[in-house]
């Protein structure tokens, strides 16, 4: 099936075969708003010269049911551990319990270069006061982590380092990593805070990226709408699309 929004312009191949398996999984077409802010996101990257550095990531938004919401937007299909329908809001994401309840994305922390990293995130409902867990990535204690984590009140950013910057945990939207050279990394977190981060690269630990969870025990009980891992890219153009994308799927569904 090709996907046509008007006489004479066809559908983003590559948006095009991602809405026919998530509709196939859902067994039931989206709506054509979600179809189209699909479609304007990934043209939107491409436009941006960012998509290609996009290797695994899930809309957890928009579909009708959550196989709908696992079906990968780029890269392998993740691996549910424990989440349920209940989890679930077309508009809002997934949501973890801060216990049991993960995604294993099925790309190891070592899959990009030391040096060309980034992981991102869009939270819609942040994690409770007290609760201590990753988002996104791969936590080792000697080091090489990357990951986007909470520590008591507030954010931890990795990015192949064993050392973090810190920022406000309790705001919502779009959350990003991004190393492009040995010696710093940038960052981007809800309300505005955004910058760069003088911290040495280290050889990426070997260990598998997970989403709601990145160690052994740090499980994060945030909701998430999406998500994203890869080599280094601009956080304010992925942001942008990212955030534009989810108020979109948002307001196409009734």
């Amino acid at each position: 099936m090709t996907l046509v929004w008007r006489p004479g312009f066809q559908f983003d191949a590559d948006a095009s075969t991602y809405i026919e398996a998530v509709e196939a999984a859902d067994t039931q077409a989206l709506e054509t708003g979600v179809r189209y802010a699909i479609n304007d996101f990934v043209l939107g990257c491409k436009n941006d010269g960012i998509w290609d550095a996009i290797k695994a990531s899930c809309i957890l938004a928009g579909a009708r049911t959550l196989n709908g919401a696992l079906v990968p937007l780029v890269g392998a299909a993740p691996t549910n551990v424990n989440f349920v329908s209940g989890d679930y809001n077309r508009k809002t994401g997934l949501v973890g319990n801060g216990s049991t309840k993960y995604l294993d994305s099925n790309r190891n922390n070592n899959a990009d270069p030391q040096n060309s990293k980034h992981l991102s995130t869009y939270v819609t409902t942040a994690a409770t006061a007290t609760q201590f867990g990753g988002n996104i990535g791969f936590y080792a204690p000697s080091g090489g982590s990357s990951y986007i984590g909470r520590s008591d009140t507030s954010l931890q950013l990795f990015c192949n380092s064993i050392s973090s910057v810190f920022g406000d945990s309790t705001g919502v939207g779009f959350q990003g990593i991004s190393r492009a050279s040995s010696a710093a990394y940038s960052y981007r977190m809800p309300g505005s805070q955004f910058g760069t981060q003088s911290i040495s690269s280290q050889t990426p630990a070997d260990g598998g990226i997970r989403v709601f969870r990145a160690g052994t025990s740090l499980f994060a009980n945030t909701r998430l709408a999406f998500y994203s891992i890869g080599e280094s890219l601009d956080l304010a153009l992925l942001d942008t699309r990212v955030s534009d994308l989810i108020t979109a799927i948002g307001a196409a569904i009734p």
